[in-house]
């Protein structure tokens, strides 16, 4: 009977069921895991030292934005104190006039009270308006001329003094607004440079040096490309000698005198048009210049400085050119517009370089494709390539 029996397979599918449920539950508890490891935040990449160096040199520029800007408001409140202080005087003066005014005809008031009660003179002076209570009880055809002549000038003077004392207003208003401004780049330029000095920081010492490897090899670049240019420049020069010479020889030669035919009548009236003349004067100027900027070499770089012992870019132009006689505006917007525009390729000594498309930086050049300028906070005023930056315009002050 034994044989019979049928096999207990319901057991073994009892078996299976749970190792499918466990497979199963293995496999969610991977994936859940996999989607957790992937919405887990990554941690912030680290900037590289190329971004390190471009972060830097971009707050530098903004810092030298801020700074012209804090350099014009520093110009208009200076401007606008002197005005505001010549206003004032003014109206002091004018208060002393119709002081004096308002005193004579208090006297004739007096006069009028001691032969017989108020006078019309008095009631004038204490109406609220003098002008029109005189107007109105015809005062004039009463008056003698010298107390005509009293009143007109009280008159005068008392329009002439509220006048001046409404435009002091306004320019201390206005020089309110300029003082914001001041206030307000001044902020911004430290700002920026507080930035920058933070991220120059953080760095470690290997990639500080690594840092300088890649300003090194900015610097290098800039000064093959000043040394191009001086080439060009050389050669150029060369060649108009060279043709000045051949000229020169050229006519000697079509001068000389046919045997026999010479009158002896040569007047010595030649009409040269060269002009050797502007050219050394500009250069004897422009010697000054370089002199004086070659005697700040060394010197450190504060914004918003104008030396002695110290400058920022346009306060050192605006020295320099000043040795020469001079006078130059204190910011570079202002410096830019003084002179004449030359082509980089035509740049002499003595112009002035100016730097990216918002010209928010200056320098003097010296030749050969450099020039001396003061650079940013923490260097000092120095000889560098002016290919060290974008160049937007060489302009000739004189």
């Amino acid at each position: 009977m034994a044989s019979h029996r049928k096999p207990r397979t319901r057991m073994a599918g009892l078996r299976a069921t749970p190792a499918l449920g466990i497979t199963t539950a293995a496999l969610t508890s991977v994936a859940l895991l996999s989607q957790s490891a992937q919405a887990a935040p990554s941690a912030p990449q680290k900037p590289s030292l190329e971004e390190v160096q471009k972060k830097v040199d971009d707050l530098y520029h903004q810092a030298g934005v801020a700074t012209q800007k804090y350099n014009s408001a520093k110009e208009r409140t200076e401007k606008q104190r002197k005005k505001v202080d010549t206003l004032l005087d003014d109206v002091a003066k004018r208060t002393d006039k119709l002081n004096e005014a308002r005193q004579e005809l208090g006297t004739f008031a007096a006069a009028q009270y001691r032969t017989g009660g108020a006078s019309e003179t008095a009631t004038m002076l204490l109406a609220d308006d003098p002008q029109g209570y005189f107007d109105q009880n015809h005062l004039s055809d009463r008056l003698t001329a010298r107390q005509k002549k009293a009143v007109d000038e009280y008159q005068t003077e008392q329009a002439s003094a509220t006048k001046q004392r409404t435009k002091a207003a306004k320019s201390l208003e206005t020089l309110d607004n300029s003082r914001d401004d001041l206030r307000t780049s001044k902020q911004s330029v430290q700002k920026k440079l507080g930035q920058a000095r933070t991220m120059l920081s953080e760095l470690t010492a290997e990639e500080k040096a690594r840092l300088a490897a890649i300003e090194k090899k900015k610097e290098d670049e800039a000064k093959r490309k000043a040394a191009e240019l001086a080439r060009k420049q050389e050669a150029e020069a060369e060649a108009k000698r060279k043709a000045a010479e051949e000229a020169a020889a050229k006519e000697r030669e079509e001068n000389k005198e046919t045997p026999g035919s010479g009158t002896g009548s040569d007047t010595g009236t030649g009409s040269g048009t060269g002009s050797g003349g502007t050219d050394s004067g500009y250069a004897t100027k422009a010697a000054k210049v370089i002199n004086f900027a070659e005697a700040q070499i060394g010197k450190p770089y504060v914004w918003g400085a104008t030396g002695p012992d110290s400058y920022d870019c346009s306060g050192l132009t605006q020295d320099a050119w000043k040795a020469a006689g001079i006078s130059l505006p204190r910011t570079t917007w202002d410096q830019v517009k003084v002179g004449t525009t030359v082509k980089t390729a035509d740049a002499k000594p003595g112009d002035l370089v100016f730097f990216y498309d918002d010209i928010s930086h200056v320098g003097i050049y010296i030749g050969d494709g450099k020039m001396i300028h003061a650079p940013k906070p923490g260097a000092n005023v120095r000889v560098e390539s002016i290919y060290y930056m974008p160049i937007h315009s060489v302009v000739r002050p004189a």
